[in-house]
């Protein structure tokens, strides 16, 4: 076990990114704080498996209590001031991960017109915070297994994106330590560089498929989570360089197989 680190790390969302950050920040020495908005209780099990670097709190409890907030939930969620509201996070950094899915979060007429990113609708939502964005362009098993130490030659590398200098260094600071050097893609105006639809999102890390494989194997295949790609630091630089906006705004939801 790294030594313990004096900064706490609470996580709202304890879906497929979050649960891998959790594992990362205990395993380099962070105290984290498990929330959902199902409630403390459904997190024990979890929480116990972590050790005693992590708790099973309410999510006004990972707010209140954390040095760095790492909101991983449904971009549609974050708009409800009920669960998430927008005081609770005042002075606080924290780590956006949301993507932009119109199928799942209904459409944002603003974002389909590219009149601004969804980082920058997020810190409007979030006024006062201190939004980083980071951890939103990696598919949740190659988060898990290309993490590496630092100077590994194998390290791979993370767009980190901000319009807060200072929180955007203590979040690529967090990156680094949890595994994957961390590349500055420059403001929230620029994130739309790490966003779905773009040379760096998701697919960069995947290793290459197999030859013969139909269109339904690949994707199975895929979301299998075979390897991982290593993706350096100058490799994230270069792809973040070719990023383009004919694409369309937002992803579109993978489908599943059994």
């Amino acid at each position: 076990m790294a030594t313990t680190k004096t900064t706490t790390i609470g996580l709202i969302g304890y879906g497929s990114i979050n649960s891998v950050v959790a594992r990362h920040a205990v395993a380099a020495g962070y105290r984290v704080l498990l929330s959902n908005s199902r409630g403390p209780a459904t997190l024990a099990d979890a929480a116990a498996v972590l050790g005693p670097l992590a708790t099973a709190v309410s999510v006004a409890d990972a707010i209140r209590n954390s040095d760095i907030v790492s909101l991983s939930i449904p971009f549609k969620a974050a708009f409800d001031d009920a669960a998430f509201p927008a005081d609770a996070f005042a002075g606080k950094i924290v780590v956006e991960t949301l993507n932009y899915y119109p199928e799942r979060d209904g459409r944002f007429p603003q974002l389909d017109a590219r009149e601004i990113t969804s980082s920058e609708l997020l810190q409007r939502r979030f006024k006062s915070a201190r939004l980083v964005k980071a951890f939103n362009n990696i598919y949740f098993k190659h988060l898990e297994n290309l993490a590496l130490p630092k100077g590994h030659p194998r390290r791979s590398a993370l767009p980190v994106a901000g319009d807060d200098a200072d929180a955007k260094a203590k979040v690529s600071a967090f990156v680094e330590d949890v595994g994957f050097d961390a590349v500055d893609v420059g403001s929230f105006a620029d994130s739309w560089q790490s966003e779905p639809n773009t040379p760096v999102y998701v697919w960069a890390y995947f290793p290459k498929p197999p030859e013969g494989l139909s269109e339904e194997e690949k994707a199975k295949w895929f979301f299998e989570g075979h390897g991982g790609g290593v993706l350096s630091a100058a490799d994230v630089k270069a792809l973040l360089a070719k990023a383009t906006k004919d694409s369309p705004v937002g992803g579109v939801m993978p489908k599943s197989f059994s």
